[in-house]
Formats: structure tokens, sequence, C-alpha cells
């Protein structure tokens, strides 16, 4: 049984949260940026070294049909200098959620060391994080249940980044 009081805070509970921003954050009903940053540097940078604008489209038109790969992204190794601002400007071609995710990244800059936009299908969001100033190459995917291992999945090299990663489509 529903005490008076308790009705408004119930109702609150279940009408969805229109659009919310915050430190780093925004997000509304079709899409989400997590730990976007533009203007706070790396400690090991000194200043912004380049502006990097990346358009990143997503979608099963893009898929390399080879090994099971059903999702894909339009590339799937990106370059840019240490220090740089990175600006992406994801596209999802598809009806279906996908996401394009950045680990190891640093942790006192961004939480759990990533920088994360997601789609809920159709539709285009942009974000900005700054890469430190070791060259080194890092993951970039869809943390979507089986949209990696179906196809989505590529690599930001820093500089000349320390290799290749293995089972990126068409690079390794």
């Amino acid at each position: 049984m529903f005490r008076t009081a308790a009705i408004p805070v119930l109702i609150a509970s279940l009408v969805p949260i229109a659009a919310f921003s915050a430190m780093g954050h925004r997000m509304d009903m079709n899409a989400m940026v997590m730990n976007g940053n533009a203007e706070e540097l790396p400690a090991d940078c000194q200043a912004i070294s380049e502006d990097v604008q990346i358009l990143v489209r997503a979608g099963t038109q893009h898929a390399m049909y080879r090994d099971g790969k059903l999702f894909g992204y339009d590339d799937h190794t990106w370059e840019v200098r240490p220090c740089a601002r990175v600006t992406v400007t994801f596209v999802n071609e598809d009806d279906v959620r996908h996401q394009w995710m950045i680990h190891d990244l640093p942790r006192y800059l961004y939480p759990q060391g990533m920088f994360h936009m997601e789609l809920n299908g159709r539709g285009e969001a942009t974000g900005s994080f700054i890469v430190p100033s070791d060259e080194r190459t890092y993951l970039v995917h869809c943390d979507i249940s089986q949209h990696t291992e179906k196809g989505m999945k590529a690599q930001l090299k820093v500089g000349r980044g320390n290799g290749d990663l293995p089972n990126v489509p068409g690079v390794s």
C-alpha cells in the first residue's frame, strides 16, 4: 500500500529524463557523450599540438563481409599527434545502438580511462578529448554485446603508435 506522499516520488522516478549535461557527460534520449574534455590538458602536455576533426560512420554498410563481420566503422585507423585535441563526430547509420569508445586514457582526466559516445539508432553526436604525449596505439570499439567481435573494432594512433592492434578489420 502506497502512502500519499510517496506517489509523486514514484511518478517522478518513472518520467524519462529529457536531457542531462554535467562534468563531461551529455545525454538525451538518442545520444550520449561520456567523459568529454576539450580543455584540460594531460599532465605530460604543455599545450594542444593540433585540433583534429574525425568523422566516424558506423553501420552494417561499413562491415567487411568476411569472417562473420556484420557491423563496421567506415575507417579503422586514425592518426593524431601527441597532445592533440580530437573532436569526433559519430554518425550511426543503423537502426540499432552503436558506440565509439576509446580506452586507456589517463584516469585522472577520464574516469575508467575512457571516452565514450553512444547513439540509440540513427543519429549523430559530437564530443572531444585530448590525448597524452606518449606515442601509442589505443583501442577503439563498440562495447555493445558482440559488436566488437562482429567488426566494430578500430585503433587511434598517437604519433607513430606502438604497433597495430590485433584483429582490427582491414588492418591486422
